[in-house]
């Protein structure tokens, strides 16, 4: 594959910067998830958290087996739990297009944005691939701007003429 051209390195560094807040935010959303429906599909717990209603600002509501065998919420007030289930849903979709303009960007291989995407789907591996992301990113920015860079014994050269 093609290197990257030193004019996109800015859009690089925005890319970078949109999927790391995208990666963090992801990543959040994903525990949030994690811990809702161990909540949700523990039969020891079985509850969903709400806010207002019945119960107070904020409250756990039993679920029940409904008629065709699905878990349904006894709750009233604003359901937290669904809120945090569609939330990280529609954030996953901005957070795979902050891994394919990364991914674009370098021009990696395939298996790399199918490991970023994989970032939203496995808990805490966002935080681990924002890390790698980033330190990868920005060490192969950093060595093709020095290397793309005159000397400066030539630029001192140059500058005193």
């Amino acid at each position: 594959m093609p290197a990257p051209k030193l004019a996109t390195f800015p859009a690089i560094r925005k890319a970078l910067r949109f999927y790391q807040i995208c990666s963090v935010i992801t990543g959040v959303g994903l525990l949030l998830l994690v811990t809702e429906m161990i909540l949700k599909y523990t039969p020891s717990l079985a509850v969903e958290l709400f806010l207002g209603g019945s119960g107070g600002f904020l409250w756990f509501a039993p679920v029940v087996p409904g008629p065709e065998g699905d878990l349904v919420s006894t709750g009233d007030g604003v359901n937290l739990s669904l809120g945090i289930l569609i939330v990280h849903g529609w954030f996953y979709v901005v957070y795979l297009i902050a891994c394919f303009r990364v991914w674009s960007l370098m021009r990696w291989p395939l298996w790399r944005l199918l490991l970023l995407a994989a970032g939203g789907v496995v808990p805490f591996l966002s935080f681990v691939m924002e890390a790698i992301v980033a330190r990868d990113v920005k060490r192969y920015l950093a060595v093709r701007e020095a290397a793309e860079a005159p000397p400066a014994s030539a630029a001192a050269t140059e500058s005193s003429r």
